[in-house]
């Protein structure tokens, strides 16, 4: 009989044995938690998932930075959200492709549940060169690019027009395709949305390094809260 992996970890560590360097598979993202969206949003995340590196988890981050800062790490693909004590849930983004990257210290201004999109002027203009032509105004739902959640990045209370946001495109994260947002699973940004609350710190590392020192070291994953909780 196979001894089931809950079971297993706390006899090794009763005997102090170590524990096993784990696959990244053993960890399944955490579960949203129920709305009534849940199943679409559940559904959506199943269609062509990103590689396991990119797919929620919680690590040990020694940061000097305030629990509760959500840290983009542009170059690396990933984004902190800091919870204290060297602990943080790591998620896979998908950033800007060349000549749209960007860097900064901004704040959530806003939130919106499943938004709807309002592209730039300049990237209707951009988009009509290109024989693509889209909409003034695309309300949201499950066919919108913002997804099922949207957090709009301001600075000095003023709208940067960057957000982090869902995608419809799951299989795009950890990768440069955007136009300079944020994007996320949709499980993964509907997880960050009941974390960061308006006035949330926002910490964007990319390119001009506008975010000034950073201090903080993924130390990987953190098997014992992957585990048992908490």
């Amino acid at each position: 009989m196979r001894m089931p992996l809950r079971l297993a970890a706390a006899l090794a560590l009763s005997v102090g044995i170590a524990l096993p360097v784990l696959p990244a598979h053993a960890f399944p993202a955490a579960p949203v938690a129920a709305r009534a969206d849940s199943a679409v949003i559940k559904a959506s995340a199943q269609e062509r998932k990103p590689a396991r590196q990119f797919w929620r988890t919680k690590v040990r981050l020694r940061t000097d930075e305030a629990p509760g800062t959500v840290i983009v790490d542009t170059n690396n693909k990933f984004l902190y959200y800091v919870e204290g004590n060297n602990k943080a849930t790591r998620y896979g983004i998908g950033v800007g492709r060349e000549g749209f990257g960007w860097s900064g210290i901004v704040q959530v201004g806003r939130k919106s549940e499943w938004p709807s999109w309002r592209p730039p002027a300049e990237m209707i203009a951009r988009e009509r060169k290109k024989g693509h032509i889209l909409p003034e105004v695309q309300e949201g739902g499950v066919n919108n690019p913002l997804g099922a959640r949207a957090l709009y990045l301001y600075k000095g209370g003023r709208d940067t027009i960057f957000r982090i946001h869902g995608t419809n495109q799951p299989w795009t994260i950890g990768q440069n395709m955007s136009s300079g947002c944020i994007r996320m699973m949709n499980e993964d940004v509907t997880d960050l949305y009941a974390k960061a609350p308006i006035g949330t710190k926002v910490i964007v590392i990319g390119p001009g390094n506008k975010q000034g020192e950073v201090s903080y070291d993924d130390r990987g994953v953190d098997v014992l809260r992957t585990l048992f909780g908490g």
